[in-house]
């Protein structure tokens, strides 16, 4: 099977027992499905877990595959359902979080790039502060750019469903970033105004006076 093949044809491939039909599927779509893992789970390795355990659940149902959907939902389908299944699993397990990195950025100036991975960090963590069934939408239709029909299928709800959760996560993440978008709307108010009193000491009868400012020569 050639790498011009469709995904169904690969698929069909594998099933018929050709051995590297579903490598080939992989191949093409393990970046975008890694992507999806990672800023679900954010741990790198949790995300090669489940992504490992996505691709064994893949391999072994695509027999019993039916094209109701495209290959690419239903494969992405069973990553987020290993990735919610992980979750779940360790909602009481502490887990050490790396910040998201992205090899196929542009080189950007030292500054720049600290500014950017700072931003990215903050986004990151703010998106894990959102409860699963938003999370998870708002990174396949925001972060990933899937349409919200395919959002939809691969989460196995309506429409209707993921533009309302993606809408409250939305304005949880807007009350969290919302500095982002205005970093210096502070930079110009003036601090607060001090008076400062006039220095004091007691005379002999340990009654305090005002000291009276000394001034300075000119020479």
């Amino acid at each position: 099977m050639t790498a011009a093949a469709t995904d169904a044809e690969l698929i069909a491939a594998h099933a018929a027992g050709d051995p590297n039909a579903f490598t080939e599927l992989v191949r093409r779509h393990r970046d975008r499905m890694w992507a999806v893992a990672l800023r679900t789970l954010r741990n790198r390795e949790d995300a090669a877990d489940a992504l490992q355990d996505a691709f064994v659940s893949a391999y072994r149902a695509a027999a019993n595959f039916r094209s109701e959907s495209q290959v690419s939902t239903w494969l992405h389908r069973i990553v987020v359902n290993s990735c919610l299944d992980r979750i779940r699993k360790q909602q009481a397990r502490p887990t050490v979080s790396l910040p998201d990195t992205d090899e196929y950025r542009e080189p950007a100036a030292p500054g720049d790039a600290m500014a950017q991975r700072e931003t990215r960090m903050l986004v990151t963590d703010a998106l894990q502060t959102l409860p699963e069934e938003q999370r998870v939408p708002i990174v396949l239709v925001d972060v990933e750019g899937y349409p919200v029909a395919e959002a939809a299928a691969i989460l196995g709800v309506a429409e209707g469903t993921v533009k309302s959760r993606c809408a409250r996560g939305r304005t949880k993440l807007a009350q969290l970033l919302g500095h982002l978008r205005n970093p210096d709307a502070n930079a110009n108010v003036p601090p607060p105004e001090t008076t400062s009193e006039p220095e004091q000491r007691p005379d002999a009868s340990g009654r305090v006076h005002p000291m009276t400012p000394r001034r300075t020569e000119e020479r």
